[in-house]
């Protein structure tokens, strides 16, 4: 599962510093998701809220 929330931030030309104060999620939380971390649900629940997406916006399926 790949996290596409770097793709996101770089479309709606969001920093890392934007997407913590929309979230309310810790700017260095946000930068290990960007590096590649897998974050947990209820992170995701929180940065679809903040952005106005849906949870699966956020992830790229490996399942085929």
């Amino acid at each position: 599962m790949k996290i596409l929330l770097s793709e996101i931030m770089y479309s709606k030309k969001l920093t890392i510093r934007q997407v913590s104060y929309l979230t309310g999620i810790p700017r260095s939380t946000i930068s290990d998701i960007c590096n590649g971390t897998i974050p947990r649900l209820d992170t995701l629940e929180d940065i679809a809220r903040g952005l106005n997406l849906r949870i699966s916006d956020l992830y790229e399926s490996d399942i085929k």
